[in-house]
């Protein structure tokens, strides 16, 4: 039995994850090796995801089968997508897109290839719908939320567009305001009963977001949470604001975690240089804002990483990724398949620990007495 005292950090060297039930801890499960467990659920899912945010912004439909069949044929079975997914295309280089386009494209796709058995399909509801999330934008006819209203539609709309009778996993996109997480729940437990969903997820959610959510699950008998999919990746500020609270509540809890942007935007993957490389990306922009002189020091190290152990940043950015505890399987993306295999090719290489430990320093962040619980 592990000491229930020890700070979280000793028990993630210790190779424990907390199990609430009756404060025990579960020994490591047996290995489903190249597929993993999301949390303590019975979702089984291979050992990274695919995001398809790219496709009908900076992936068109034949790039887009192109990536889907080189992930499936790597042994992938999560397809992760989302009901807006990408109506910021056009005004980001692309062609213009009401949302929904990357639900279609999945769905022409699974049509196609006959294979809606082997796949974890996953998909979002609450952005606002339309070209920049302009349909009815400002009016109560606005297409976006969680309630349970919009909840109901937007899920037969996503069926609708993925071609299928039932998702596998539906993921409340981020938090809405407005509406009680109690009508949210209720709305997404109608779903499962009614058989159009599987499993409930949320993406975005902070900590004290999906404690309440938890919460309201068990005091009213609603279906729970099974995953979270936040932003996480080797970054310091963004290290911080998961590790603080979310990935404790997510190890005691038995919350899968599915994290996207592992690469930071492409950041990660060693295109990015002191010395002003930039590579030919719709991102690079973006990005910029975030090339400050201690993210310059961690992509730094994770080259010298990557080199000592002879695979590339982003092979590397991925291992560090997938070592954490509390990590269930991170979600990648790809425009081009030479992109995804050299995320796939390095998937058994697993990183020293002392290189481990160097990313984990080049990357930490200040910790309150909160933070370590003295």
């Amino acid at each position: 039995m592990v000491d229930e005292h020890l700070t979280w950090s000793a028990l993630q060297e210790l190779g424990w994850s907390p199990n609430p039930t009756n404060g025990a801890h579960m020994p490591p499960q047996h290995s489903l090796d190249p597929y993993v467990q999301v949390g303590r659920s019975g979702l089984v899912v291979y050992r990274v995801g695919l995001g398809t945010m790219q496709f009908g912004w900076s992936a068109d439909e034949e790039a887009s089968f192109e990536v889907l069949d080189a992930y499936v044929e790597a042994g992938g079975n999560l397809i992760d997508t989302a009901d807006c997914y990408s109506a910021w295309s056009g005004s980001e280089g692309g062609p213009v897109n009401p949302g929904g386009v990357s639900e279609e494209i999945v769905g022409r796709w699974v049509r196609s290839r006959g294979n809606r058995d082997d796949l974890v399909l996953a998909t979002k509801v609450r952005a606002a719908m339309g070209p920049d999330f302009s349909d009815h934008r400002g009016t109560i006819r606005q297409r976006e939320g969680l309630s349970r209203r919009w909840i109901t539609r937007a899920c037969e709309d996503s069926l609708r567009r993925l071609g299928v009778d039932h998702l596998d996993l539906y993921q409340a996109h981020f938090i809405d305001p407005l509406v009680p997480i109690e009508e949210t729940l209720s709305a997404f437990t109608d779903l499962v009963r009614r058989g159009l969903v599987r499993y409930l997820g949320v993406s975005n959610f902070s900590a004290w977001r999906l404690m309440q959510a938890l919460w309201a699950a068990d005091r009213h008998g609603f279906e729970s949470i099974v995953s979270i999919q936040p932003q996480y990746h080797l970054l310091p500020d963004v290290r911080a604001s998961f590790e603080r609270e979310l990935a404790p509540v997510c190890a005691t809890y038995g919350i899968g975690v599915l994290p996207y942007s592992p690469l930071a935007g492409g950041l990660l993957t060693g295109r990015y240089r002191r010395d002003g490389a930039r590579p030919d990306s719709v991102r690079v922009g973006q990005n910029e804002g975030q090339l400050t002189d201690r993210n310059l020091d961690v992509i730094e190290t994770l080259v010298e990483v990557a080199g000592r152990n002879g695979i590339t940043p982003a092979q590397a950015a991925i291992a560090w990724n997938r070592a954490q505890p509390f990590v269930s399987a991170p979600i990648v993306g790809a425009n081009r398949v030479e992109q995804l295999r050299e995320v796939l090719d390095g998937l058994d290489h697993e990183l020293p620990a002392d290189d481990l430990a160097t990313l984990d320093a080049v990357s930490d962040w200040p910790r309150s007495r909160t933070d370590l619980e003295v």
